[in-house]
This record gives C-alpha cells, sequence and structure tokens, in this order.
C-alpha cells in the first residue's frame, strides 16, 4: 500500500523546540526527517519507520539537498518545513566579529534559502505545502540591555521574506508562516539566568516549548492564514509594560 501520510521536514532538530516538532508531528501520524549537525549521533528519538534522521549543517546547500532528497525518496512528498535551526549571539553591536557574522547568516539565511527553495519546487508539483520560520520578537521590539542587533537584522529577514513568499506562493497553494517567539525555556538558556528572562515580557515568565510546538500546529492546520507573523512571547512585541 501506498504511503499516503504527511511528511514533515525540521532542522535544528536534536533538542529543544526542534526536538519538541519533531515529536509532535510523529505523534500526529507525519512523516518526519528532521536534521541537526550530528543528529544521528544524539538521537533523542524513538526508532521509528516514520523517521529520517539527517546529519549536516543547514547553511550547506548538499545538507539541504539531502534533507529533501531523503523526504521525497522515502515518504513521497514534503507537506510541511519548519526552518527552526538557529544560533543566538548576544553582545553589543561594536563587538559583534566577521565569524559571528558569517555563523549567524550561515545558519539563519542561508539555512533558510537552501532548504526552503528545494522545498518550495516539491511542493510547487504538489500545488500545496505550508513553511515555518522561526524567527525572534525581538525583531518588533528590542530590549534595552539585550544586545543583539545583528541577530535581530538576519531574523528580521525572516519575516520579510515570510510575506514576500506568501504572496509569490498564494496561487500554487503554498503557505509561508514565521513564529516570533520570546524567551522560551530551553537548553539554550542556563538555569541561572532563568529568573531575569522570566522579566523580559509582561507575562512574567518563560515559554514553553509545548507553546511554540502548538503554534506551529496552528498555523499547520489554518489552511486560510499565510504571511502571518505570530508572536509568541507572553504580549513582548506588543510594548512597554
Amino acid at each position: 500500500m501506498a504511503n499516503t501520510a504527511k511528511t514533515a521536514i525540521v532542522t535544528g532538530a536534536s533538542r529543544g523546540i526542534g526536538a519538541g516538532l519533531v515529536e509532535a508531528f510523529v505523534q500526529r501520524g507525519y512523516n518526519v526527517v528532521a536534521n541537526s549537525r550530528n543528529i544521528t549521533k544524539t538521537d533523542p528519538f524513538a526508532a521509528s519507520a516514520n523517521l529520517a534522521l539527517v546529519d549536516g549543517d543547514i547553511g550547506d546547500r548538499s545538507t539541504a539537498a539531502k534533507i529533501v532528497d531523503t523526504a521525497v525518496s522515502k515518504f513521497g512528498r514534503i507537506d510541511v518545513l519548519i526552518n527552526n535551526a538557529g544560533v543566538f549571539i548576544p553582545k553589543p553591536f561594536t563587538e559583534y566579529t566577521a565569524e559571528d557574522f558569517d555563523t549567524l547568516v550561515s545558519t539563519t539565511l542561508a539555512g533558510f534559502l537552501y532548504v526552503s527553495q528545494l522545498t518550495v519546487k516539491q511542493m510547487s508539483q504538489q500545488k500545496s505545502g505550508s513553511i515555518i520560520n522561526i524567527s525572534t520578537s525581538l525583531v518588533d521590539q528590542p530590549i534595552a540591555g539585550v544586545g543583539a542587533a545583528v541577530q535581530i537584522m538576519l531574523k528580521g529577514a525572516l519575516n520579510a521574506v515570510t510575506r514576500a513568499l506568501a504572496i509569490e506562493y498564494a496561487k500554487e497553494g503554498i503557505r509561508v508562516n514565521t513564529i516570533a517567539p520570546g524567551v522560551i525555556n530551553t537548553p539554550m538558556h542556563k538555569p541561572e539566568t532563568h529568573e531575569f528572562l522570566k522579566g523580559l515580557n509582561p507575562a512574567g515568565r518563560m515559554g514553553e516549548v509545548q507553546e511554540i510546538v502548538d503554534a506551529a500546529l496552528f498555523l499547520t492546520d489554518a489552511t486560510f492564514t499565510t504571511g502571518e507573523i505570530l508572536h509568541v512571547d507572553g504580549g513582548a512585541h506588543a510594548g512597554r509594560w
């Protein structure tokens, strides 16, 4: 019998938000292709015929090709792409180095571009698909004392391209949306920083991985929603508090 299940791709999938997304889509009955640099070594998931792991730097076009080829050859289609891979390099603007910039561009922009281009080609053949990018609420609401200007500059590009692609591919049935999280409780944040981080939004707490997962599932199901920047940040984007 042909495999008729839908297929999702998740980048940056080895822990935190990415791992939560992989588990949620598998539980929904999706086939999932999960990527991170060394995901076959760190493999945090239960073995499943519906799960394929692809190692590699998402900023490398050959990794993107391998991810998309795996999805199509193993599962036959791509219904959802979640561009979750990212790095966080907070520092004062004048202290960013060329190496910092290259790292951020490679992961945030090249990582988005290569896999999204190849995915859109496949989705165009299907005349359907959903792409979800993971940005940050700092794009719309920078916070005094949290220096991250270069990071914000590049994540802001994801917000902009979300709207552009939503318009470009709407008639082909491809939707493009972005989730803009606030501070989420993941291994990225050391426990000793949590009390400070809780104060960076009016809700006064950190977000949880499941809350980002819920937002991604909503956007996956929301078939009349495209070009949306969905803030999941405890209200931080709304203004001063």
